[in-house]
């Protein structure tokens, strides 16, 4: 009988390349400190307590602060998601901010909306800016974060995005210090713990940000769900942000996991292995250049994007006579190699701490090989791949209630061709990279309906009925 446990052991087995997350890469010389089951251990003596460190847990979280530059830092034991919400439980303690919005990236995380749920507060999205060449929300128009009225509270970012380029935060902090310093600057840089020396980009704690959650595992040698939250400065209420950490993670924390959290700090030392990285790096992307369009350094400056994390290898496909599934399979099976996510049109691999140089020079071998193979028809396979707009492209519906009220209104299921008009009772993404095409409590439009009627080409998330084209909305 199949079981989860032989899938796992199967895949483990057979030898595949990494390209996605975790960042360790299950290499075993970058975890070889946590000894399993010795280390799955619950709160004895001498082993501290996470929800209130006096000992050993609160010294390696200073050791963390200071690797990052932050006042306090605190281990997460249910990924970045729970620091996202925490982040908003925070900002919900502060009366000031009762009744003010918080000004938020469209293409945020999906825990974004769950915090907004928790914490009863009301979003105002800012859009993104399109990149033509990817059809992607890589970019942000900064001059839409201004802070200079009394109705925003709090704004909040996501720096890197997924696919991996970052915005010009410096120059948004700097506007909130000169128009509005008492507005807290929470940033999601999920995808960006590695962000530190000279070969990344600066990390948001080092340009003011106030509140900074950080992916571990995501590119570092950590366990999958261990993450970290910095904060430093006067504006976040600390205590209402030890409490809501408290009220949202588990009793019963994972020692492997805080453990794989001061592993990954002990592995930032070293600058070697990724300098290696991206020299490697540069070499594929000069190689390929003019065959193959791949975000590069060359993109910054240009649709709302100031920097490129090269650790982020996003490869567009429209020249070549295949699909990206197709090709998808050609790298699984001739190549071993195991992408992050693709969509219709391009694929992302991601590097990490456990990535290898000889692993990019693969990946450089097998998108050469598909350039030579499958390279012409690219125009036909464009306007074949082209099909309905893609969801980035969207028009922010209207926010007709408040994501909480609309959580806690009664639902009802209509088909798609009768929710015009209605108001959506659940958030609809399409993933990756689950950009909402509507949130909970916006207005189901005429562009979401026509987009909806279209489910069969796409992946959902957060649509409970896309095989029947039923939708949950409001029932007043």
């Amino acid at each position: 009988m199949d079981s989860l446990n032989k899938r796992l052991f199967s895949y483990s087995k057979s030898g595949m390349y990494s390209f996605h997350t975790p960042g360790h890469k299950g290499r075993k010389d970058l975890l070889e400190a946590l000894l399993f089951p010795d280390y799955d251990l619950t709160e004895l003596p001498g082993l501290d307590m996470l929800h209130n460190p006096q000992g050993v847990i609160a010294l390696a979280q200073r050791r963390a602060a200071q690797v990052y530059g932050a006042e306090e830092t605190y281990f997460l034991v249910n990924g970045a998601t729970v620091g996202n919400q925490a982040m908003f439980l925070a900002l919900a303690a502060n009366p000031v901010l009762r009744g003010k919005k918080i000004r938020i990236q469209r293409q945020a995380h999906r825990s974004v909306i769950g915090a907004l749920i928790l914490a009863g507060l009301s979003p105002e999205y800012v859009p993104p800016i399109i990149h033509p060449d990817f059809n992607l929300p890589l970019g942000l128009d900064t001059g839409q974060f201004r802070v200079n009225d009394d109705e925003v509270g709090a704004i909040h970012l996501t720096i890197p995005s997924y696919y991996g380029t970052v915005i010009d935060l410096a120059a948004i902090i700097k506007e909130r210090d000169e128009t509005n310093p008492a507005v807290p600057c929470l940033v999601d840089q999920a995808h960006g713990s590695h962000f530190l020396g000279d070969l990344f980009p600066d990390n948001a704690l080092k340009l003011g940000a106030d509140l900074v959650v950080h992916s571990t595992h995501k590119t570092l040698a950590a366990l999958t769900q261990a993450a970290m939250l910095h904060v430093q400065g006067e504006r976040i209420n600390r205590i209402a942000l030890k409490q809501s950490l408290e009220l949202l993670q588990s009793s019963s924390p994972s020692y492997l996991l805080m453990a794989s959290l001061e592993n990954a700090t002990q592995h930032l030392s070293s600058r070697a292995p990724w300098a290696d990285l991206q020299w490697e790096v540069k070499k594929l992307q000069e190689e390929l250049e003019g065959s193959l369009r791949i975000l590069t350094d060359k993109d910054a400056g240009k649709y709302g994007i100031k920097e490129i994390d090269w650790t982020k290898i996003l490869v567009n496909l429209d020249s070549l006579s295949l699909g990206t599934a197709e090709a998808v399979e050609i790298l699984r099976k001739e190549f071993r190699i195991e992408p992050e996510l693709w969509d219709k049109s391009n694929i992302l691999f991601m590097l990490g701490i456990g990535s290898r140089p000889e692993d990019v020079r693969l990946l450089r071998r097998a998108l050469a090989y598909l350039v030579k193979h499958y390279t012409g028809g690219g125009e036909k396979n464009k306007a074949k791949k082209a099909g309905p707009a893609k969801p980035c492209q969207m028009p922010i519906p209207p926010l007709r209630l408040s994501p909480r009220e609309a959580w806690f209104a009664p639902k009802r299921s209509v088909p798609v061709k009768e929710a015009l008009g209605q108001i959506a009772g659940e958030t609809i993404s399409v993933y990756p990279p689950g950009i909402p095409l509507v949130a909970l409590g916006e207005e189901i439009t005429p562009f979401v309906q026509n987009y909806l009627d279209r489910a069969e080409n796409y992946n959902w998330q957060g649509w409970q009925n896309y095989r029947e084209k039923k939708i949950q909305v409001i029932d007043f």
